[in-house]
């Protein structure tokens, strides 16, 4: 997925295009609002910051919006209600206030592209399905292990939706607590392992979740059906 990234912020928009680059998002950021209006490469969604050094990104919002319906998610460090409900007025399909992690802008940009599909897309859409026992309702955040629902705590489901979005990838320990906890996280990382091994044991036979010391896990599904 291609995001337009509008911020001169370079710290903020660093982190972010560090953040969105490990998700597997494709980034072009540009520091203005006279650039955003001239990128001509095409983008599936928009991450525009209002505190712009050449205009009020509210009329950056305004003229993008009148080019066409690509998704646009505002950021800024405005608390202003007002501002807030102008944006979504002048077209934003939502608004993220600073700070904020990684995590939140991504479940943001997933959302609003889950909205701007076309209702037969969407109904089309179902239950994302790994190897032959485990199945993932992202839409209903519930997850079936040979047809029966297995009771996950909050966190323990965040955790298998983030790990089987790419089966096999090594994750460390950070890039996971900045993804299913927060970016700001400064606590021990035990909590990881005690989620870990909850997982190990409901999904058992399913999936295995690999242990690489001092970098963090890798997920892999098990191939074979529940007889093999």
């Amino acid at each position: 997925m291609r995001v337009l990234l509008v911020e001169d912020d370079e710290p903020v928009a660093e982190s972010l295009r560090r953040g969105l680059l490990r998700y597997g998002f494709e980034v072009a950021w540009v520091t203005t609002g006279g650039a955003a209006l001239k990128h001509d490469e095409p983008y599936d969604v928009v991450l525009l910051d209002l505190g712009l050094p050449d205009t009020d990104g509210l009329d950056v919002c305004k003229a993008l919006r009148e080019r066409g319906n690509v998704p646009i998610i505002v950021i800024s460090a405005r608390s202003d209600e007002t501002d807030r409900v102008v944006g979504l007025e002048l077209g934003a399909d939502d608004y993220v206030s600073k700070p904020f992690g990684v995590r939140e802008v991504i479940a943001r940009i997933r959302a609003v592209m889950r909205r701007a599909q076309p209702k037969s897309d969407v109904a089309a859409a179902g239950p994302d399905r790994y190897g032959d026992r485990l199945t993932v309702d992202r839409k209903a955040a519930r997850v079936r292990l040979d047809g029966e629902e297995v009771a996950l705590a909050p966190k323990e489901y965040d955790l298998l939706a983030f790990l089987t979005e790419e089966p096999g990838a090594l994750m460390s320990r950070e890039q996971i607590m900045e993804a299913v906890w927060d970016a700001n996280w400064f606590g021990p990382t035990k909590t990881l392992d005690v989620h870990v091994a909850a997982l190990r044991r409901k999904l058992a036979g399913a999936i295995t979740i690999e242990a690489v010391r001092g970098v963090g896990f890798r997920l892999e599904i098990t191939q074979g059906d529940a007889a093999s």
